[in-house]
């Protein structure tokens, strides 16, 4: 997963991110009697640079869903499905790792946004999200067949933790942390042991037991079943 798809990334190309070639010499054409000189609605050749990174996620899910294997998406391939340059790619990600994870970003559910005021609710909001990127990841084709094939990949899983799970975990330590701060979560416990005793269930269910429900109010139940264990001892 480097830069070894043919070509030195960092060479030139032309009409990367602007229309195709406009005529010899590089010169258009004069307008024709009575034309406006306006740009036409539609232009061929290669997408405008505000429509690359929709063109290039695109051309990654057209070559996965016609089944290529992770290991064989080349940034040569993709540029060429996505009618861009290799160099555009490269100039907008360091290499296919991060292309990748940035796309798994985009067709997630968004990072979930904590209130601050209250942890119960901040951790309803939190085991909330989990159960919707789970419910994602069972009707999106691209996550299911990503994920099944990411974990083969290490440098993939690993950059894809990176930047995506522990951020999100570093959000629940904080809260459990605040909780214990608070005196509404026992401070005789480690922050990690609590923290997985609260997704631990929700990740069960995503994970390990991929056809069990994940209804609607799990994440309430969850919160206020463990919570009751939490609560400071008189």
């Amino acid at each position: 997963m480097s830069r070894q798809d043919g070509g030195t990334p960092g060479t030139p190309e032309t009409h990367d991110d602007g229309p195709g070639p406009v005529g010899c010499g590089g010169r258009a054409p004069a307008p024709a009697p009575g034309a406006t000189g306006a740009a036409p609605a539609a232009r061929r050749g290669r997408p405008r640079s505000e429509g690359v990174e929709r063109a290039v996620f695109d051309a990654v899910v057209v070559l996965l869903d016609e089944g290529v294997p992770l290991a064989e998406l080349s940034i040569e391939r993709i540029a060429r499905t996505a009618g861009v340059g290799k160099a555009t790619i490269y100039r907008r990600w360091a290499g296919k790792e991060e292309l990748f994870v940035e796309l798994l970003r985009s067709v997630e559910p968004p990072d979930p946004v904590l209130s601050g005021t209250s942890v119960r609710d901040d951790l309803v909001v939190l085991l909330e999200s989990l159960r919707e990127r789970g419910l994602a990841k069972r009707t999106s084709n691209l996550l299911h067949n990503v994920f099944a094939q990411m974990q083969l990949y290490p440098k993939l899983w690993d950059a894809y933790h990176l930047s995506v799970i522990e951020p999100r975990r570093r959000m629940s330590l904080d809260t459990v942390r605040r909780g214990m701060e608070r005196g509404e979560i026992r401070t005789d416990l480690d922050v990690e042991f609590v923290t997985d005793l609260l997704t631990g269930p929700l990740l069960l269910r995503t994970v390990l037991r991929p056809g069990a429900s994940l209804e609607p109010g799990l994440a309430e139940q969850v919160v206020d079943t463990v919570m009751e264990g939490l609560r400071p001892r008189d």
